[in-house]
């Protein structure tokens, strides 16, 4: 990651939990206004932040989004316990979902949010396995 993060924390994501989709986000949004962050970042940030956020309440029993953040970039990895994705490459593609009716249902799982996530990062990678889980690793330099 290069320099030594200014601020770094973890939150816990409960899958299921639409009641608290959101939260993370939200408050990785306030964390970078009072850090200072400029606006057009925070709002790439929150994003990708939210898509993936959502992506743990649909799809994994639990996860872990890490928020760091050095002078130069923000870096979120997000690590989640649950099905995992079994072809990356179709689930980058807009519009492709494995959403299930009761999401489509909420006005969700129309397949934009990994290609949304990718949209608003300078770096991202993707690594599943099926049956374990899913981690993230998403970089957005500062300048």
């Amino acid at each position: 990651m290069g320099a030594e993060p200014c601020f770094q924390e973890a939150f816990s994501i409960s899958g299921g939990d639409f009641t608290n989709a959101g939260e993370v986000s939200s408050r990785v949004k306030k964390i970078l206004q009072e850090l200072g962050v400029d606006n057009k970042i925070i709002r790439r940030v929150t994003i990708a932040t939210y898509e993936a956020e959502m992506n743990v309440v649909w799809y994994a029993r639990k996860g872990t989004l890490t928020l760091s953040v050095t002078p130069d970039l923000l870096r979120i990895s997000v690590q989640d316990e649950g099905e995992g994705i079994a072809d990356i490459e179709l689930a980058m593609r807009e519009g492709y979902s494995t959403a299930s009716p009761e999401i489509r249902e909420m006005g969700f799982g129309a397949g934009m949010g990994l290609p949304n996530i990718k949209k608003n990062s300078d770096e991202f990678h993707v690594s599943s396995v099926v049956g374990q889980g899913t981690n993230l690793d998403i970089v957005i330099r500062r300048q």
